[in-house]
């Protein structure tokens, strides 16, 4: 009698340790599950974050200040960006119609306004007057010819400057009318980036103010 409850003891010993061996087991195989999980998802967020980070590259390289930056008929304006702070801004995602003046516009202007424009103390007025030559949104050249046919020759559009300039065509050539009422020309449209489109203009736009 002694020897089958003695028996039977060591069975529900040998039962407890097998049930403590088989929950550290469970335990250990969750713990290892978790751990994977964990490490899975570090590896696409990691994957992601460089994929996002190659994105951003690829698309700052084709940007419109990259653009810019890579066209010597554009050194003017881009050293302006600089001087201004806005070449980051025109790296960045958007979309954005820049009616681009060329070295030649720039030439136009006289010496000491250009001068005076690119001083430190100025940089205000001068990103006014560069932002006098940015639209929101992506204007093609075929959609600013169609905008301005619908509206009788006379295409308004408002700058990130807050004022208008008016588009129109003479000779099958965009026209653009600023603030003083001179007039520049498109000379070479539709240079495509990848947040917006840049079309070179012969003449410096000058806000009404």
């Amino acid at each position: 009698m002694k020897m089958s409850k003695i028996i039977m003891s060591l069975a529900v010993v040998a039962l407890l340790f097998a049930s403590c061996d088989d929950t550290k087991k469970k335990e250990a195989e969750a713990k290892a599950e978790a751990e994977k999980m964990e490490m899975e998802a570090k590896m696409k967020a990691d994957e992601e974050a460089k994929m996002a980070e190659m994105e951003k590259m690829e698309m700052q390289k084709n940007s419109i200040a990259s653009k810019a930056m890579a066209n010597p008929n554009y050194s003017t304006l881009v050293a302006a960006l600089k001087q201004a702070d806005l070449a980051g801004t025109f790296m960045e995602p958007g979309e954005y119609t820049v009616f681009a003046p060329t070295n030649d516009a720039f030439a136009k202007v006289p010496k000491a306004t250009l001068d005076n424009l690119m001083k430190p103390e100025n940089k205000e007025q001068l990103q006014g007057l560069l932002k006098y030559h940015v639209v929101k949104g992506e204007w093609k050249a075929d959609a600013v010819v169609k905008a301005i046919n619908d509206n009788k020759n006379a295409y308004n559009v408002t700058t990130l400057a807050g004022e208008n300039l008016t588009l129109s065509l003479k000779d099958g050539k965009v026209m653009i009318k600023d603030g003083k009422g001179k007039m520049a020309t498109v000379a070479d449209a539709d240079m495509d980036a990848s947040n917006g489109v840049i079309h070179g203009v012969d003449t410096v736009l000058m806000p009404k103010g």
